[in-house]
């Protein structure tokens, strides 16, 4: 009969395990592609100079228009040049600061309101038709009453324009946070972690290109509302000094005030896409933006 020996336990190699860290862009990536937004964003600039100053040849109505070089000398060269560019910094102050305020206010308040609409569905259900029913009633309607409630001051022009930016990127950011992999979601659930850790952790990461797309969106809509405020309201700022220049026909300033708003929705636009690249790079490094 054969008598099975056993023999002492050999030790278990141990497998060193290698961990694998995913690193974002380089410092010197980043740095290019912000140099390759900030380009779009001149480029941009310089087309749309180029159609405006195409379209006042066509139209061909010296008395009415005025191009791009008639600006340049309303606020430089021409006689009263310094008097004209005051007007417009102090016009103009009034409504970035408008403008940033709402714009400021409307998107904190839709991100909040996105995170309470993921994490309790019910109060999404109860008040999201709701928003979406008011949103449908024009500004120029709703405009004198927010006056009549909050005063003709800051507070209602920031109500105004936190109004235009806060739709767009409650919608987006709450799809957004929606749409992540149910297999991540799954994955923090197994580990433990409950709803607040997984929207922290995975959601809002994913969803911050939906976030800065609706911030490139609303930033130049909270110039408008600020100046719809401001025409309707205020009495102050670039919205009425745009108003009060058609009603007395000083087109040279009208037309200078048209271009600063324009200039300042190109530049608002362009600063927002760069911290996005910044942003995504940093915190969401596989989703940024592809930069052309």
């Amino acid at each position: 009969m054969t008598m099975a020996t056993t023999t002492p336990d050999a030790p278990i190699a141990s497998t060193p395990t290698t961990v694998v860290a995913f690193n974002g862009p380089d410092t010197w990536t980043i740095v290019k592609r912000v140099a390759r937004v900030l380009l779009g964003g001149l480029i941009s600039f310089a087309i749309a100079m180029l159609v405006w100053w195409i379209l006042v040849k066509l139209v061909d109505k010296p008395r009415q228009t005025r191009t791009p070089g008639d600006v340049f000398a309303y606020l430089f060269t021409d006689k009263g040049a310094a008097a004209n560019r005051q007007e417009m910094l102090e016009s103009g102050k009034i409504t970035l600061r408008d403008a940033a305020l709402g714009f400021f206010a409307g998107t904190v308040a839709a991100v909040i309101t996105s995170c309470i609409f993921v994490l309790k569905r019910g109060v999404e259900q109860a008040t999201m038709p709701l928003a979406m029913a008011l949103r449908t009633v024009p500004l120029v309607a709703i405009t004198p009453l927010i006056a009549l409630i909050f005063g003709r001051d800051l507070l209602a022009v920031t109500v105004i324009a936190g109004i235009v930016t806060f739709f767009p990127t409650l919608v987006n950011v709450t799809l957004s946070l929606r749409s992540v992999p149910s297999e991540q979601i799954d994955l923090m659930r197994a580990y433990g972690a409950n709803d607040r850790v997984t929207l922290l952790k995975v959601q809002f990461p994913s969803s911050l290109p939906a976030l800065f797309a609706s911030m490139r969106i609303a930033a130049p809509l909270a110039l408008i509302g600020a100046m719809l405020a401001e025409w309707l309201a205020t009495g102050k700022g670039m919205g009425y000094l745009i108003l009060q220049s058609g009603a007395t026909f000083k087109i040279d300033r009208l037309w200078a005030a048209t271009f600063l708003v324009t200039f300042a929705s190109v530049i608002l636009y362009t600063i927002i896409s760069a911290v996005e690249t910044v942003v995504l790079a940093r915190y969401a490094p596989g989703k940024s933006r592809k930069v052309l």
